[in-house]
């Protein structure tokens, strides 16, 4: 929704009017209009978090598409996961969300046909209502019909070969870190030990360190770590500090653009600095 506008504001005011005692925890208001799996990811990187019975409210490209007879439909939903709820729109971001996981319950919101006009602003007119429902202990089938199956989405998939794994930068954040699809489990099964190259780019850009922090390089040094949420990172260390924009701005990556980790066992580099 941003945060120029009046519309956080006006959310948050209907809220605190349907229950006076909540907790309210902004996530983000700037994932880029109708990007469903930029909000899956954020809210995926955090909700380990939050405490059990936690409501999220997923604002992003909200508006129902009412087709019952088409895998195109978008309809309001609620899921049940590891003891939080959602409430968000079956526009992928579900799906997007889950990955491999399985929601222990997922719901489809029916009963928005009968108030059409809720539409117009479906994150404050049908989602709070949700939302209040879940705190009042309502019974869920009295107001949403249990689905066995959502939207599915595709997000790219880091494949692996013998000493090789292809990445995808799947996030920029704030910093310019670049965020991709490469697992920590995944760089291990791989690489086994061996000595590695990241490149991003080109064959100019590589990195053939992992490092535990970012301040194990100089400030304005490029570096590769494993975040919080076990993804591979590559950043500059300081760099949004220091004008330079990031690792985004300073090798010109943006989301999308591939990477690729070369791993050498020993004795099959064609450097002689790999043999040691």
């Amino acid at each position: 929704m941003g945060l120029k506008d009046h519309y956080v504001a006006s959310l948050k005011g209907r809220l605190l009017q349907m229950i006076p005692n909540v907790h309210i925890v902004d996530i983000t208001h700037l994932i880029k209009p109708f990007n469903s799996a930029e909000a899956a990811y954020t809210l995926r990187s955090c909700i380990a978090d939050f405490p059990e019975g936690t409501i999220h409210i997923i604002g992003v490209d909200t508006e129902p598409i009412l087709n019952f007879g088409n895998a195109e439909g978008a309809f309001p939903s609620l899921m049940q996961f590891k003891g939080q709820y959602f409430i968000g729109n079956d526009n992928g971001f579900f799906g997007a969300f889950l990955g491999d996981d399985r929601p222990d319950k997922f719901y489809r919101i029916e009963d928005v046909l009968s108030n059409p006009k809720d539409m117009k602003s479906p994150t404050k007119n049908i989602y709070l209502g949700i939302a209040q429902k879940i705190v009042e202990g309502q019974d869920f089938n009295l107001f949403a019909t249990e689905q066995s199956t959502y939207k599915k989405f595709f997000l790219p998939a880091a494949l692996f070969d013998e000493n090789l794994i292809k990445g995808t930068i799947i996030h920029i954040d704030a910093y310019g870190n670049l965020i991709t699809n490469v697992t920590k489990d995944m760089f291990d099964g791989v690489g086994k030990g061996a000595n590695f190259e990241i490149h991003y780019r080109n064959k100019e850009y590589n990195i053939s360190k992992i490092s535990m922090l970012y301040n194990e390089v100089a400030a304005g040094d490029r570096v590769a770590l494993f975040n919080a949420n076990h993804h591979l990172e590559i950043a500059i260390n300081r760099g949004a500090n220091e004008g330079l924009g990031g690792a985004n701005k300073m090798f010109g990556v943006k989301v999308g653009d591939s990477l690729q980790i070369r791993f050498f066992p020993r004795g099959s580099h064609d450097t002689l600095e790999s043999l040691f």
